[in-house]
């Protein structure tokens, strides 16, 4: 198996045992554990309104860093896509701004997130969703299909970005917008700090450079690029998790602080 295929299947793992615990335990955070009261990526992320007429499954298993269907912009009559939907909060709250006559695709690999996220759409009674399962490097829906590509801190998990970025470009219409909410790092950081890091901010989090996300995007074909950090880490969210993991959280305090946030980034298809 090649490292981009452990990788893929250490994730699809991950995101299986998250939506078997959501069904049977109620609750979590990013990869599956028990969610923490108060954790600084997951909480807090969605207004009460938004999540009142909401399954509480569909809540519950919320593994995102942001908000993208509130940042989006969402028109009545688009039709949005969700790379890597999970349970299907974004997707039932993009059916929602886009109204009868839009639509919301959601995209995901994981058999038993796809369960989860219909049984939530059931319980929801949406009608304008359609869950896919496939993977976010090859995007089952024909080129020019898309008028806006969402998604929630899932892009920062694969290890082809560059082909998700390029199939991303592909399904959208010309004009067609990416808004995206991902974990972004800004400077260097010693990789053994960043590697502890990304465990406690994501799991497997590959999380890009400000810099080289920017260069990503415009590679694709992107233009109009811009990224907004939304939630900014520091070390001391993180002490109890990297004092596990016999880190001096005082000592790296410096190197990682504000280096590490969670950020919306826009980008457009050229008409």
């Amino acid at each position: 198996m090649s490292s981009k295929e452990s990788i893929k299947e250490t994730v699809r793992q991950n995101y299986a045992r998250a939506a078997l615990q959501v069904v049977n335990q109620g609750s979590l955070s990013c990869c599956g554990t028990a969610a923490p009261a108060g954790n600084p990526i997951t909480s807090n992320l969605y207004a009460d309104s938004e999540t009142g007429s909401l399954p509480k499954d569909a809540v519950a298993a919320s593994l995102g860093c942001g908000n993208p269907t509130a940042l989006a912009e969402l028109k009545a009559g688009e039709t949005v896509l969700d790379l890597g939907s999970g349970g299907g909060i974004d997707v039932l709250l993009s059916a929602r701004r886009v109204g009868p006559t839009g639509k919301a695709y959601g995209l995901d690999m994981t058999d038993e997130m796809l369960a989860l996220a219909r049984e939530n759409q059931r319980k929801a009674g949406v009608q304008n969703v359609e869950f896919l399962k496939g993977e976010i490097e090859n995007i089952p829906l024909p080129e020019g299909s898309v008028d806006v590509i969402i998604s929630n801190c899932v892009i920062n998990l694969s290890a082809d970005k560059d082909r998700v970025l390029a199939e991303a470009f592909r399904v959208l219409k010309p004009g067609g917008r990416f808004a995206v909410s991902d974990v972004v790092v800004r400077g260097e950081i010693p990789s053994e700090i960043r590697r502890s890091v990304e465990l406690w901010v994501g799991c497997l989090s590959g999380a890009l450079d400000e810099s080289v996300y920017r260069e990503k995007l415009a590679a694709a074909g992107f233009a109009e690029i811009s990224i907004e950090p939304t939630r900014v880490y520091r070390a001391e969210d993180a002490r109890e998790f990297l004092s596990g993991h016999g880190l001096d959280v005082d000592a790296i305090a410096p190197l990682v602080d504000e280096r590490f946030f969670s950020g919306f980034i826009r980008a457009r298809k050229p008409a």
